[in-house]
């Protein structure tokens, strides 16, 4: 794989950008200058062919492109990638990959018309029957110990690398952890999954394995990001905010641990539990700490 981007306009993008406001405070409204994050769409092309077109910041598109691929079946390893080359216009961007012949016919089989809204998990598909519930059992390690200590750490530590938020107040990180809770890499973006694809991508990259560590993200968990990150075989996704019922049937099925409303004195824990009598959506519960 030969990865290099080709801009086509004299223009770098931060994913923020400073644009002019009026600022409301007390009786003296102010003009003044604020700084937003950047949303662009983004196609991912497979061979030629489009294959999504996602909202997303335009930073780091060669690892959200493979972290895509991977995380959304398309590839089954990032050997099945031998190319890609992202070309940046003015206003939009385009990711060209070249994947074998294999996953590629793979895709035009189950091909979806995709055209992604921020942080955007299952439109565009065609059909419930294309809707993946099922996920293959996460090969586990032993899960880290003194886990309260390890998620505080991550929370700790979460702030000093959100630089786009500290900016802008408007994106979402994902976080790559080691068994004690160090953050070691962290992406940022205006759409959770696109920030959990771009980090997917960077440890498929760097050939790091994905089972030796977890997933914090700044968000909920959605069954699309529980559902992402099992089929990497990740064991643990740690959230800010809440999860939904299917991301806790996925992770239950999965064999995954979810655990949610992470802060430094304490978090939920919400797969290897009991269903709740009477409960018919299978799915546990939990108390905002």
């Amino acid at each position: 794989m030969r990865p290099h981007i080709q801009p086509d306009i004299q223009t770098e993008h931060s994913g923020a950008q400073q644009r002019p406001v009026v600022r409301h405070r007390g009786q003296a409204p102010a003009m003044d200058a604020d700084r937003v994050s950047e949303e662009f769409p983004v196609a991912l092309v497979f061979n030629g062919i489009s294959h999504a077109v996602m909202m997303a910041t335009p930073c780091d598109l060669e690892e959200f492109a493979i972290g895509f691929a991977l995380t959304e079946g398309i590839v089954g390893s990032v050997h099945d990638i031998f190319d890609i080359e992202a070309t940046m216009h003015a206003a939009s961007a385009e990711v060209h990959l070249t994947i074998g012949q294999q996953a590629f016919l793979a895709l035009k089989d189950k091909r979806r018309a995709l055209a992604g809204r921020t942080g955007c998990g299952v439109c565009g598909i065609e059909s419930l029957q294309m809707l993946d519930l099922t996920p293959a059992p996460v090969a586990q390690p032993t899960p880290p110990l003194a886990l309260g200590a390890v998620i505080a750490r991550a929370v700790r530590e979460l702030p000093g690398h959100q630089t786009l938020m500290a900016a802008t107040g408007g994106v979402h990180a994902a976080a790559w952890c080691g068994l004690d809770g160090a953050i070691v890499k962290v992406f940022e973006d205006v759409g959770r999954h696109n920030a959990l694809d771009k980090l997917v991508g960077y440890l498929a990259r760097q050939r790091i394995d994905m089972t030796r560590g977890f997933v914090f993200l700044s968000s909920r968990a959605s069954y699309e990001l529980a559902r992402k990150a099992a089929r990497m075989n990740i064991p643990l996704l740690a959230t800010i905010s809440a999860p939904t019922s299917l991301a806790i049937d996925i992770a239950q099925q999965a064999g995954m641990m979810l655990v949610s409303f992470c802060r430094q004195d304490g978090f939920v824990e919400y797969t290897g539990l009991p269903s709740p009598a009477g409960d018919s959506t299978g799915a546990a519960t939990g108390t905002t700490p």
